[in-house]
């Protein structure tokens, strides 16, 4: 109820939005945050929803230092204290078992933010340590851009190998929609996500 009342729900291109939608972000969003509090999503009021992907305009510098522009399609954005981007026909038709979740996803990146950019370092509890999440993470993510650079199988999205950010991002939604995968496949980032987000999904699943 507070996400509802506190958050402002906005739509482009003619997409008209209901209750049941808003109910389903809140629901989704709140998940990761049960634990954590309400005030840790204090650094944005808006949500945008576009009807299907939506266009920006992105930019990246190669390694020799020229910067590259292009348009990009996305399903999502976030940014410290922006408004959070969603793509509705990208919630309706994502697959959870697959470990997609897109609000859970930018509601990382949120999370993400809460100490700066965007970067794959939330700010840890005083129970945790940094030796601990960067090795965790580090290794992780090394192994898997090997592994998507190689073109060998893995469960998690791809899209994770972006930069450590994304890692982290993706990481959380597999977190809470497939644990199965994440325990599997970097068990100690699961460990650390469980500290982070003070749950663990994959021993409180009582279907498995």
């Amino acid at each position: 109820m507070w996400f509802l009342l506190e958050k402002r729900f906005s739509s482009v291109h003619d997409l008209k939005i209901t209750n049941d939608m808003c109910v389903r972000i809140a629901v989704k969003a709140c998940l990761p945050i049960l634990e954590l509090g309400i005030d840790c999503y204090g650094n944005f009021k808006g949500i945008v929803l576009y009807p299907e992907e939506f266009r920006v305009p992105e930019q990246h510098v190669d390694e020799v230092g020229v910067v590259h522009e292009h348009i990009g399609e996305l399903c999502g954005q976030s940014s410290a204290q922006g408004p959070m981007v969603l793509s509705w026909g990208t919630i309706e038709t994502e697959d959870s078992q697959d470990g997609h979740d897109l609000v859970i996803h930018e509601c990382a990146h949120m999370l993400d933010t809460l100490n700066g950019d965007a970067n794959g370092f939330p700010p840890l509890h005083a129970s945790m340590t940094t030796r601990a999440w960067s090795d965790a993470f580090h290794t992780a993510y090394d192994k898997f851009c090997v592994m998507v650079d190689a073109e060998e199988p893995t469960q998690l999205d791809p899209y994770a190998a972006e930069d450590p950010a994304e890692f982290f991002a993706v990481a959380s939604e597999t977190f809470f929609t497939r644990p199965d995968i994440l325990i599997q496949e970097f068990s100690e980032v699961y460990r650390q996500l469980a500290a982070f987000y003070k749950q663990d999904p994959y021993r409180d699943d009582t279907t498995r």
